[in-house]
């Protein structure tokens, strides 16, 4: 009698595991420093995690921007940069992939996600003029504000409730959309600020449906749709998992479907694309190229290397490539899916569904005793630091700013700590030691104290502000 061939531990249970894609060829040893010092460094930083220093932190989940690991080939692309100052053959190259995979006619690229942006916003509004969109995000609303822009929220209201499982919490609402459009006229629209995910809701997508809707009704009263591409790619997993009729279709010719209902879009390529520095924005229109094209060599550098060096733009290309595979998405998003999974099963408050690039802790039900106006998800960030060295980051009450009218704080309904997973970075047991300690600060909940914060700059104050524990 033959023994029969083994099973692996997943068959013996009736399951198949998952694995990354990709196998680790290069490690950065990491430090942990002891708690006497973590709450040294807490107290220094002002207990904004933004002001600690990168060696006092174990874990970095501070954000997914510019911090996620290149491959071999994008490494070996940086050493073909062509680092003239006109004309690089790394900028055709980067050119031909946004093409390729977005679809736009034309591209420039430019330092990073916010310089596409001031450009977008310079070109795009007249001082006075409404910017609606779904939901808003900091370094982009204040650039359409800077701009003379006002704007406007017109998620659907699903994306306001953490507990909410609509599958795609990104949607506009168009009777929002549209009484805006009817009470201001529709040259008072400057252009509509479409997210794909959006970030500030928890990382939650938008459906092709809503968007093909979008479009019909922007149609009708000629006003342009501008897309932040930077997150697109997990917008599109969503898609193929969630929205019937996408089920076989590919990750990448879901991106660039939807890509093909908007008029141009802005990115931060130090997301989706894989690299550490970079973004560019993409028009279909060439008078509005013409103005952007001016508008890069004033702010940016010449429009074939928009403040990039050539090897720059050359990981991108490449990253760009990476991006839209099937596998890459599928682990990249399996992995934030595991640790909401660990966090749920503990029964600990975070947004659901579970977004894109990051799991959303929600600060008001993990401190229901601690007021907003005390910084509910600043705490949690600062308390989640002196447990275990984890960086993580607030994304509520301080991020949402001051009304410049009224200068009162803005209260969003949302007040959230992120841990946001950079792209091939950690492992599945660094997402044990994070489940771990978010589980120990929840225990303990009932004894955190709120802030208080003691120095506040005029500009995204959540990036520099300092704070007091009370």
């Amino acid at each position: 009698m033959t023994n029969p061939v083994p099973q692996t531990m997943g068959q013996q249970f009736g399951r198949r595991s998952w694995a990354e894609p990709w196998k680790i060829k290069m490690v950065e040893p990491l430090r942990v420093i002891g708690r006497e010092e973590r709450v040294k460094a807490l107290d220094e930083s002002g207990y904004n995690t933004f002001l600690l220093k990168s060696e006092d932190v174990y874990i970095d989940l501070l954000t997914d921007s510019g911090t996620s690991a290149m491959s071999d080939r994008q490494w070996a692309g940086m050493m073909l940069g062509d680092e003239a100052y006109a004309g690089s053959r790394n900028f055709y190259n980067l050119e031909s992939a946004v093409q390729a995979h977005y679809g736009y006619k034309h591209v420039l690229p430019t330092h990073q996600g916010r310089g596409a942006e001031h450009l977008i916003s310079r070109a795009g509004i007249k001082r006075g003029q409404y910017v609606p969109g779904n939901m808003y995000f900091t370094t982009t609303r204040l650039h359409q504000e800077l701009a003379g822009g006002i704007f406007v929220d017109v998620i659907i209201d699903e994306a306001h409730d953490p507990q909410s499982m609509h599958p795609f919490k990104g949607d506009i609402d168009l009777d929002k959309l549209e009484a805006l459009v009817k009470r201001e006229g529709a040259e008072q629209i400057a252009y509509v600020s479409l997210a794909g995910t959006v970030n500030m809701a928890g990382g939650q997508p938008v459906s092709m449906a809503n968007l093909k809707a979008l479009r019909g009704l922007c149609d009708r009263h000629g006003i342009k749709i501008f897309l932040d591409a930077t997150r697109m790619v997990e917008n599109a997993f969503f898609i193929q998992e969630r929205e019937p009729g996408y089920a076989g279709k590919p990750i990448a010719d879901i991106l660039k479907e939807f890509c093909g209902y908007t008029d141009g879009a802005w990115m931060s390529a130090k997301k989706d694309n894989l690299v550490n520095i970079g973004g560019w924005l993409a028009v279909n229109d060439w008078e509005l190229f013409e103005e952007l094209r001016n508008l890069v060599v004033v702010y940016e550098g010449l429009h074939t290397y928009g403040g990039l060096a050539g090897r720059d733009m050359e990981a991108m290309a490449i990253g760009i490539a990476e991006s839209v595979k099937d596998d890459h998405v599928r682990a990249r998003i399996g992995q934030v899916r595991y640790l909401g999974e660990l966090l749920t099963d503990w029964n600990i408050p975070i947004v659901q569904p579970v977004g894109g690039h990051a799991i959303f802790l929600d600060a008001r039900r993990f401190y229901p005793h601690i007021p907003q106006v005390q910084f509910p998800a600043q705490t949690l960030a600062a308390e989640l630091y002196l447990d275990s060295g984890i960086r993580s980051m607030e994304r509520g009450i301080a991020s949402a700013g001051r009304n410049p009218k009224t200068g009162d704080h803005y209260y969003p309904k949302l007040e959230l700590t992120r841990l946001t997973i950079p792209r091939r970075v950690y492992t599945q047991a660094h997402m044990d030691v994070v489940a771990e300690s978010v589980k120990a600060v929840y225990d303990g909940r009932e004894r955190t104290r709120g802030l208080e914060m003691v120095y506040e700059p005029r500009y995204l104050r959540f990036f520099q502000a300092r704070f007091k524990r009370l």
